[in-house]
């Protein structure tokens, strides 16, 4: 047996750096460069006055602990009574198939416990940014993964990532140390909290834990809610008495029993009346569209939503917290189509578990709607409906793919494929636009050549994994971003407008596919591309710390305009206009330097593509992550000065369908 080190198998952990590097650039070479640039700089001082250089630069390498291989070969412990409350949950969780664990030191016992549990498990730098990471990791693979932290600071730091995977409709199991109730009510050492309330509108399910014969039970409880229904994050507080809990046997516990027996893996299925109701409907249509969501992705729809939207010719356009059930290769796919879509008139939302209200959605006042979901209670919720369907969403696409009669709608299909064309033609002239601003990288110049090295060059371009964050520059890389298979696409700000998640969305997924969880098993290995800004990177850059030490291969694009996206609105008042901007030309590349990555600083658009190729062999070969420091300016988002400007926004769910 293996321990969890097991997610950087297929990278060096060679305390001595030798092993694993790039041709031509060890690590210890590489890391004696970046101390010696540094020491340079270092001898001028402000306004290039000259300042006392050191003796002798330290040219000590970053190196991986030792620590991380021992981990690697060490053996499991065997889980067996007599157990502890943490323990017995733990192994619920291993039973259970919870795939990955990402936390900072905290909730020892739990944690302990489920890394022993063989459950790969991944400490970082901030408690937020590891409930992100885990996020992600569902997000990309369709598979439970856990968060933890402990009460107080630790626990707070983690709400943001709650509220993003609540909105997002993530099964995330949250898990935190409480204090003891034997010391409720008196204040005790800096843990005050009691942390349910704090969730409360944030979660499917919350339970502080205070009977510990029934640690089981309560798994169970936990598990049901993450695995039916429509998902949700999991929020369980795990008191000293209950963590440290100790059973001798399975007598000592309560309700401890098979995940068979307090749980069913059965699924609801659509009534013939409703599915007779939906195929009356597409008959009667010349124009209908499928919104595939959440839903069909994690019911592992994407096979059923192919056979029905080939058999009935139905066009596809996905709306999720991650892309890729349809493939963009697919002339049924209207990813790329927004134009058309207000043409639509009837409308299949299959799935769609947050549900945006009609001025969101880009389709017109006179069509009509079917919402296919899990639960009868949502259904009507923002946009009223035509017919409403309670179904699991795959259970719905099997069953109407086996009954929808085999139809054509050839003009659909081709204005489908016009609105596509022109979409892209319009893309390419922001792209030669953003070329002939010679003086920064504009974001069209990112985007477009991003899209090349992607999908266009001699990668498959179904192989890389995508992380879409940032704001202003995802108006313009996210026009460019295609999935060909599922998961390939993590959208981040997916209904909820984090800033600064974008990092740890990026761990997680590394994690993903470098284990080949889930819907990314078929790619385990690749490098990962994520995308933010200069805003999102100062929240969660020390987390390039955390994929260097687990030896990400992770490609992250910053994007530098040296401003918050939100300084256009006081850009007339120089008064409150500082309160919007950073210092220009910072180097978050020397960061990630010094943090064991690489670094890339563009300045001109000509430039962009060899780093990304040089980022891209960096990642593959020394598995390791490299920042793209793309240097922008903040008035790029000026229409007049700058056109096209500040894009709207193209995909429902991830702020709006506007373009």
């Amino acid at each position: 047996m293996k321990s969890n080190a097991d997610a950087a198998s297929n990278a060096s952990n060679d305390s001595n750096g030798s092993a694993g590097d790039a041709p031509g650039l060890s690590r210890r070479s590489f890391m004696t460069g970046a101390a010696v640039a540094a020491t340079t700089a270092a001898a001028v001082g402000a306004g290039g006055t000259a300042v006392a250089r050191p003796e002798a630069a330290d040219t000590r390498g970053i190196m991986v602990p030792v620590e991380f291989a021992a981990a690697r070969s060490a053996e499991l412990p065997k889980l067996d009574f007599p157990l502890t409350g943490a323990q017995v949950f733990a192994r619920a969780c291993k039973e259970e198939g919870v795939a990955a664990l990402f936390c900072c030191p905290g909730n020892y016992e739990v944690i302990h416990a489920i890394a022993s549990t063989g459950i790969p498990s991944f400490g970082g730098r901030h408690e937020g940014a590891m409930a992100h990471a885990a996020d992600a990791f569902i997000r990309s693979t369709g598979e439970i993964a856990a968060c933890s932290g402990t009460e107080g600071p630790g626990f707070t730091n983690m709400i943001c990532a709650v509220a993003a995977a609540n909105a997002a409709r993530t099964p995330l199991l949250v898990l935190a140390s409480n204090m003891a109730m034997s010391q409720e009510d008196t204040e005790a050492g800096i843990q005050l909290g009691y942390q349910q309330p704090t969730t409360e509108g944030l979660r499917k399910y919350g339970k502080r834990l205070i009977n510990p014969r029934r640690v089981h039970e309560y798994a169970g409880y936990a598990f049901r809610q993450l695995k039916g229904g429509v998902p949700k994050p999991v929020h369980l507080d795990f008191p000293a008495e209950i963590a440290f809990a100790k059973f001798s046997s399975a007598d000592d516990l309560e309700y401890f029993y098979d995940k068979g027996k307090y749980r069913t893996d059965t699924r609801p299925h659509p009534s013939p009346k409703a599915l007779a109701q939906l195929i009356d409907l597409i008959k009667a249509s010349a124009r209908p569209m499928i919104v595939s969501s959440n839903g069909v992705f994690y019911s592992k729809g994407w096979d059923a939503l192919q056979r029905v939207a080939e058999r009935a010719q139905i066009p596809v356009v996905e709306s999720g917290a991650m892309k890729g059930q349809i493939s963009d290769a697919s002339p049924l796919s209207a990813n790329a189509s927004p134009g058309a879509l207000a043409s639509a008139d009837l409308v299949i939302l299959v799935g769609q578990h947050c549900m945006p209200t009609l001025g969101e959605f880009a389709f017109g006042p006179d069509a009509r709607y079917v919402r296919i979901d899990r639960v009868q209670e949502d259904i009507g919720r923002n946009i009223p409906i035509d017919l409403g369907v309670v179904s699991d969403e795959r259970a719905a696409l099997e069953a109407l793919a086996d009954l929808v009669p085999q139809m054509s709608h050839d003009t659909w299909l081709a204005e489908i494929a016009a609105a596509r064309k022109k979409f892209e033609a319009q893309s390419l002239d922001y792209y030669k636009l953003g070329m002939s601003y010679s003086e920064a990288v504009h974001p069209a110049v990112i985007a477009h050549e991003l899209g090349d090295f992607l999908y266009r060059s001699k990668l498959p371009r179904d192989q890389t994994t995508i992380v879409s964050g940032g704001y202003g520059i995802a108006r313009y890389t996210r026009r460019e971003f295609r999935g060909y298979r599922p998961g390939q696409v993590v959208n981040g700000a997916y209904q909820y407008g984090a800033i600064g998640p974008d990092t740890g969305y990026a761990f997680g997924t590394a994690v993903a596919v470098q284990l080949g969880v889930g819907a990314q098993a078929g790619h385990k290995g690749h490098p990962i591309v994520a995308v933010t800004g200069d805003g999102g990177i100062g929240y969660t850059v020390m987390e390039i710390e955390t994929m260097s030490k687990y030896r990400m291969p992770v490609v992250l694009i910053v994007y530098n305009n040296n401003a918050w996206g939100t300084w256009t609105q006081a850009a007339q008042m120089p008064y409150a206009l500082p309160m919007h901007l950073f210092q220009e030309n910072l180097r978050y590349d020397k960061v990630a330097e010094a943090l064991g990555g690489h670094g890339e600083y563009v300045t001109k658009p000509g430039d962009f593509r060899p780093a990304l190729d040089r980022a891209y062999q960096i990642a593959l070969q020394d598995s390791r992550p490299v920042l793209i420091n793309c240097q922008g300016r903040k008035e790029f988002w000026n229409r007049q000065k700058y056109p096209p400007g500040a894009l709207g926004k193209i995909e429902p769910g991830v702020m709006s369908y506007y373009h």
